[in-house]
């Protein structure tokens, strides 16, 4: 129950902090620099199984470790480092692969996956631990 837990409060803060920024920050930034390549509708069941796959490799390889004898810098640390490598390897695959991909695009998508992974982490692993008084 304790994982089901840490991955709920995971995915809220995931999945509100990442609507806020591809809805409204970055927004113009990917029509700038990618429009072309953008679809006109996304494709939500993509999306569906992109965040189902990924919270769980955050809970497993940020969140989980942090809850077994870490703090929340373990948390951040695991997260970040996850979202870095993670969101590196799609940018970085794009960048290699695709014509019209954009370097700038690039570089913000890998921070902000960094930031956005450390961040989430550290909220799920605070409200399990907040939930379950461990």
């Amino acid at each position: 129950m304790t994982y089901v837990l840490a991955y709920v409060a995971t995915a809220i803060t995931f999945l509100f902090l990442d609507f806020i920024w591809l809805g409204y920050v970055a927004k113009p930034l990917y029509q700038q620099e990618i429009g072309p390549l953008l679809l006109e509708k996304f494709n939500a069941s993509a999306a569906v199984g992109f965040y189902l796959v990924f919270i769980a490799g955050v809970v497993i390889f940020a969140v989980a470790p942090a809850l077994q004898g870490g703090t929340w810098r373990t948390a951040l640390l695991y997260g970040a480092m996850f979202g870095f490598f993670a969101y590196a390897t799609y940018d970085m695959t794009n960048l290699a692969t695709l014509q019209g991909w954009s370097p700038t695009l690039t570089v913000v998508d890998i921070a902000w996956g960094t930031f956005l992974t450390g961040t989430a982490a550290v909220a799920g692993y605070s409200a399990t631990r907040a939930l379950t008084g461990t």
